[in-house]
């Protein structure tokens, strides 16, 4: 299967629409769900995906085939993300600055709503509405091992590799991914908080 994508890549960069299209088609549904678990927003993660297949169209020509298409392609989603995230967080940072100085500012909403992962396997709703609140206080490192190891199902090599990381660097960020969520989860919802993460 590799090979296979190595070679749509190939023809992607000499511009074929068919192979883009077959391409797309093989792992638009993973990135969207990778993208929507940093956005946890649906219309966000539709808009990046379309980011991060524009950038894969325009930069194949540029792959390098020492590792395989899935992982530079999950690569690509998750720095998009990240930008994505940060930008996020300075439009809030100005919009509680704004709203000091202007009282008539008190529109701005910046609450995250409620926001339930399709292929989170929780008991139930509300577990997975409690833990995606607190996924969005963890540090960019440890959120992204957590989103591809936990929730998006890819072993630690793999998560590694996406990462440019050593598997080891990967598992103590998971590890302290766990204990961070842990603590939060029994602090905010003290009757769901055990439940929820393990930390073994």
């Amino acid at each position: 299967m590799s090979e296979k994508h190595h070679l749509l890549i190939e023809r992607i960069g000499s511009g074929d629409q068919i192979a883009f299209k077959e391409l797309y088609d093989a792992f638009s549904a993973r990135v969207y769900n990778t993208l929507l678990s940093y956005t946890q927003n649906e219309e966000d993660a539709e808009e990046l995906l379309q980011d991060v297949f524009v950038k894969v169209f325009h930069e194949s020509a540029k792959f390098r085939q020492d590792s395989s298409v899935s992982t530079w392609i999950y690569r690509i989603a998750v720095n998009r993300a990240l930008d994505f995230k940060r930008s996020q967080q300075a439009t809030k940072r100005k919009g509680f600055f704004y709203s000091l100085y202007k009282k008539d500012s008190g529109d701005i909403q910046y609450d995250q709503t409620d926001f339930v992962h399709p292929g989170v396997k929780l008991e139930n709703q509300e577990d997975a509405k409690a833990l995606f609140r607190v996924i969005e206080t963890l540090p960019e490192n440890q959120k992204t091992a957590f989103i591809l190891t936990q929730i998006e199902d890819l072993n630690q090599t793999e998560a590694a590799e996406i990462m440019q990381l050593s598997r080891k660097a990967v598992e103590s960020l998971v590890r302290r991914a766990k204990e961070n969520l842990k603590k939060t989860l029994i602090h905010l919802y003290p009757e769901r908080g055990e439940k929820q993460i393990k930390t073994s």
